[in-house]
């Protein structure tokens, strides 16, 4: 009888444990229970401990809500100038209504691919090969767009997506490198004779300022030449006039005259000795003999025409 009271007493304990255990439920952080009683949604269980009431309530959908993440996988895309390339990408989205996620469609992760992958083969086909690389950003954006409208019934937010690889075909890469290549030649060659022109203008610039400065040099040096020389000639007539006075006073003082008459008469003597020395044939004058006469009459001359520039101008 005792034996039997003990194994009633354990079955109760053994009993309450898995009583205990199917409704005492800890949910962890970032993470939601959908609960159906008897078949039927009763509520949404948070972080934190909670008691269900045991064989009636069921918990039916555990959720995260942390941000997911969902590899899309690889398809096929025609592009507007009708080239295949082979296009993947990341869909990130978070639950932010378990309720509707549970109850508002089957499979939310299927169906976020699905229409992720539609979608990228809509926009692919509206663009061309060469600016699918150039619009990944703009490609992104209405995929999010586009998915987000749609899982909203669902209860997600999709926050981005990301294309991870474009692969072209392998006749078309290699078409694209070659392109490349000869885009890069390209720039070389306009590069090179972009410094050529830049050298060849140096060049000629450099060419012009040095004739620039050669004539400035030499306007430079014509004038100071021809102003030393109206120095020279202002300076020589100068002396010359000064030599003119400075006779003419000799000539006026007492004695100038007969000085005069000698040096001429030395002149007149001297320059017609100098004939015999330089030629074999003389002219001789009529009057050589009358030195004298010639000699006043030189004197005479240079008389009138000193008394002339002596003489005050006449009022006109």
């Amino acid at each position: 009888m005792l034996q039997a009271e003990t194994l009633i007493l354990i079955g109760l304990i053994i009993l309450a444990i898995i009583i205990l255990s199917k409704s005492a439920k800890v949910v962890p952080q970032k993470t939601v229970y959908i609960v159906e009683r008897l078949g039927k949604y009763s509520g949404t269980l948070e972080a934190g401990f909670h008691i269900l009431i045991p064989f009636i309530d069921r918990i039916r959908y555990i959720h995260s809500l942390k941000e997911n993440a969902i590899d899309v996988p690889e398809q096929s895309c025609i592009t507007k100038d009708n080239i295949q390339v082979d296009i993947d990408g990341i869909l990130y989205f978070v639950i932010v209504d378990p309720v509707k996620a549970s109850y508002g469609i089957n499979d939310y992760a299927f169906a976020s691919i699905q229409l992720a992958q539609t979608t990228m083969r809509s926009e692919v086909g509206k663009i061309d090969l060469d600016k699918t690389f150039e619009e990944r950003e703009k490609i992104n954006s209405e995929i999010v767009a586009a998915v987000d409208k749609a899982s909203m019934p669902w209860g997600l937010k999709v926050t981005r997506y990301e294309i991870k690889n474009i692969v072209p075909p392998p006749s078309i890469k290699d078409a694209m490198e070659k392109q490349m290549r000869a885009e890069r030649e390209k720039r070389a060659l306009i590069a090179e004779s972009e410094g050529d022109k830049q050298a060849k203008i140096n060049r000629a610039e450099g060419d012009k300022q040095e004739a620039i400065a050669k004539s400035e040099g030499e306007k430079m040096k014509r004038i100071n030449e021809a102003e030393g020389r109206a120095q020279e000639i202002e300076r020589v007539a100068q002396a010359t006039a000064k030599g003119i006075r400075e006779i003419a006073a000799a000539i006026a003082a007492p004695g100038g005259s007969q000085a005069v008459n000698l040096r001429i008469a030395e002149q007149y003597l001297g320059e017609f000795g100098k004939l015999a020395t330089k030629s074999n044939t003389m002219i001789i004058p009529a009057n050589l003999t009358d030195v004298a006469g010639t000699v006043a009459t030189v004197a005479r001359i240079f008389s009138e025409t000193n008394k002339g520039m002596n003489e005050p101008p006449k009022p006109a």
